[in-house]
Order: C-alpha cells, then sequence, then structure tokens
C-alpha cells in the first residue's frame, strides 16, 4: 500500500494540460509513405483544474479497467512522464478512432477529468532500405 500512492501521484498529476490535443495527420509532410499502424500513443494528462482530490473519487475504478485492458492485451504498454505530468499508454489498435473507444471507455475520461493527445505509430520505414527491401503495403 505505500508504494500505491507514489504510483497514483506519478500518474495522475494535479496540474497539466496539454497545449493541443489534435492528432496528427495520417500523411507525412515529406510524401513518403507511411509506415502501417500498428499501434497508438496516447497522451493523458489531468485536466486544468482538476484536483488530486476528484481524481482520487475514480482512480480505483480506473486502476482497475487499466489492468483488464492490459491483461487483455489492448494497452501493450504503459509509462509515468518523466516530468510527472501524466500517463502514456500504447494501445492496440490500428487507427486513432480505436483508441480514442479505448481511451473514452475509461472512468477518467468519462468524468471528462483528462486530456488525451493520440499518436498513430508503427514500424520504422527507413529500416526497409538498409536490408533492400521496398515499403511493406498493408
Amino acid at each position: 500500500m505505500k508504494l500505491l500512492l507514489p504510483f497514483l501521484m506519478s500518474v495522475f498529476p494535479i496540474a497539466s494540460v496539454l497545449a493541443q490535443t489534435q492528432a496528427p495527420s495520417a500523411q507525412p509532410a515529406s510524401g513518403l509513405p507511411s509506415p502501417t499502424i500498428t499501434e497508438v500513443m496516447v497522451i493523458l494528462t489531468a485536466k486544468q483544474g482538476v484536483t488530486l482530490q476528484q481524481i482520487m473519487t475514480v482512480i480505483p475504478a480506473e486502476i482497475q479497467a487499466t489492468v483488464k485492458l492490459y491483461l487483455s492485451g489492448k494497452i501493450r504498454q504503459w509509462y509515468s512522464r518523466g516530468d510527472g505530468k501524466g500517463v502514456i499508454l500504447l494501445i492496440d489498435a490500428k487507427t486513432v478512432d480505436e483508441a480514442h473507444a479505448v481511451i473514452d471507455a475509461m472512468p477518467l475520461s468519462k468524468e471528462n477529468f483528462t486530456d488525451h493527445e493520440y499518436i498513430p505509430v508503427g514500424p520504422l520505414m527507413p529500416l526497409g532500405m538498409l536490408i533492400g527491401a521496398g515499403p511493406a503495403h498493408p
């Protein structure tokens, strides 16, 4: 129990706001082919004005939901941000919309206590050039 509170404090800080919450374009600016999306990185931060007390009323349900999603393989990895301003989840999703559906069902999101940033990610495309393979096609 002694370790639970520090974990919770690092995962859900009181004051933190994302500068922008828009998803990046699916097309890279360089015009190069996009990687196949294998996961969506979701950065969660507490909304400005949300208190630790508010977060703590929902945190037992949030932890239970998060662990269930992890054990089912929907959350592949989860991290605390090094600056203590939130969490980063790697969601098993092929689109931002799929990841939205997962996050929107979470207790803190239902209470509108968090801001989210969604970043689709996939394999590092230049590696194919190193081994003489052309771009992969889904």
